[in-house]
């Protein structure tokens, strides 16, 4: 008997060291104060990213154009002369973000083309030296979000191509091997962490976005001292998890996920139409409804959102997407109840649709998405619903109880009769008010 608690014990420990890696993604940082310093982003739901370098003169792929040969990288570097921010109102970014409901905002503060918007000491080629906008277009914005309490992220390419001590592989550029020319490697490490140092002294951002982390191993990156460095300028810095395994949290790109990831943080960063920088040519933008619907499953399946806006070259936003995010932000003043500071939803097969509890596990939300009115089904709750509220309008909504049998622990059905009068516009959204901490029937029905 001993023996078999024993193993019973070691097997039960195994069990949790295996969900623990699975629910942190990054098994090479120390859990140090991460569990408190990550509630901001667990309870803000949205973000707004922000693509905005050169390539938007030409409407063109941000750096990857060059890097794909579509364009010389000469000629894609002449984009900077057309660079002028001259309609930039970092004010007004501020207040649009606001209103779409998102609680953190992240700027390309140099992708992978090596262009900074910042006036950074470590070489020529920023907007400040180099382009007629001539002025530092990161200060504005992160002084406009801090006065509307929105959280400030950067987004920074480890990489650079336009480095000359960077082992490129362009046609215009030789590669080399970092073992063979340590010295090369060693000032362009030198060079990425004092840029590192001047954002975070500078700007002092609550979220670093890095990119680009792909080309290089975490020990040639010395992703460790990385984010040691960024962490004695801020201990509450929140990192995202492209930094070779020593980030907070993952960042699917465009792909969301079907089933529920099994990451503790996770935001879903994806575009308005099919491309992160401004291209004029691109008129695919997603419509409002879809944007939402895509919104609610992120946070349903326990994640974020980060949605992604182009400014033009003189640093206005395209009409289409303060379309989007005004409609956003109105669905949100509407139902952001069900959003914000809640939890995700409970797992698939109980209702056919998104779903969020609150963190007492006494209210859940309903999700309808289309022009879902009439009867819908709710499986497995087994505990008593107090109200049913619709959520924008305060209708109240009455519910009835099918197939329960008296003798019987197996739950009954839940048929909610949505009348199309309550509908929202885009998402339906109904309250539940339950007797008690939610409680799931998941047995295969019998006896």
């Amino acid at each position: 008997m001993k023996i078999k608690m024993l193993r019973n014990g070691i097997f039960f420990y195994i069990l949790l060291l295996i969900c623990d890696t699975q629910l942190n993604a990054q098994t090479k940082i120390q859990p140090d104060n991460i569990q408190n310093k990550m509630q901001w982003f667990a309870d803000a739901k949205l973000g707004i990213f922000i693509h905005w370098g050169i390539y938007a003169v030409n409407g063109i792929s941000e750096s990857w154009s060059f890097h794909n040969k579509e364009i010389s990288y000469q000629n894609y570097l002449q984009q900077i002369k057309g660079f002028n921010a001259e309609k930039y109102d970092a004010n007004a970014w501020a207040e649009l973000i606001k209103y779409s409901g998102a609680k953190y905002a992240v700027l390309t503060t140099k992708h992978h083309d090596g262009v900074a918007l910042w006036p950074t000491k470590e070489s020529n080629l920023n907007v400040v030296a180099s382009s007629p906008a001539k002025k530092d277009l990161l200060a504005p914005f992160y002084d406009a979000l801090k006065k509307k309490g929105i959280k400030a992220g950067t987004y920074f390419s480890l990489l650079d191509w336009s480095n000359p001590d960077y082992p490129g592989f362009l046609k215009d550029s030789s590669r080399y091997q970092i073992s063979d020319n340590p010295q090369k490697w060693s000032r362009f490490i030198t060079f990425l962490n004092r840029q590192l140092s001047e954002i975070m002294e500078q700007y002092k951002p609550d979220l670093m976005w890095f990119d680009g982390d792909w080309e290089h191993s975490a020990e040639e990156w010395d992703a460790a001292g990385i984010r040691k460095k960024l962490l004695s300028y801020n201990p509450n810095l929140i990192i995202n998890g492209r930094l070779m395994g020593y980030g907070d949290y993952e960042t699917p790109e465009q792909n969301f996920p079907v089933t529920r990831p099994q990451f503790k943080w996770w935001e879903l960063c994806m575009t308005t139409n099919n491309n992160w920088g401004y291209q004029q040519k691109d008129t695919a933008w997603k419509t409002p409804y879809e944007i939402i619907s895509i919104f609610v499953d992120a946070v349903s399946n326990g994640g974020n959102l980060l949605l992604d806006i182009s400014p033009k070259p003189d640093g206005s936003i395209p009409v289409e997407q303060i379309n989007i995010l005004t409609e956003l932000g109105k669905w949100n003043q509407r139902n952001g109840e069900a959003i914000f500071d809640q939890l995700g939803g409970i797992a698939q097969g109980h209702f056919y649709g998104p779903t969020t509890i609150s963190k007492d596990s006494t209210t859940l939300y309903l999700f309808l998405q289309g022009k879902a009115s009439g009867q819908i089904m709710l499986k497995g709750l087994d505990c008593k619903i107090n109200e049913i509220e619709v959520l924008g309008n305060g209708s109240k909504l009455s519910h009835k109880i099918v197939g329960k049998i008296s003798w019987s622990k197996v739950p009954g059905l839940v048929y909610i009769n949505v009348p199309e009068n309550v509908l929202d516009p885009y998402i339906t959204v109904l309250k539940l008010k339950l007797d008690k901490p939610i409680r799931l029937y998941t047995g295969k029905g019998g006896l």
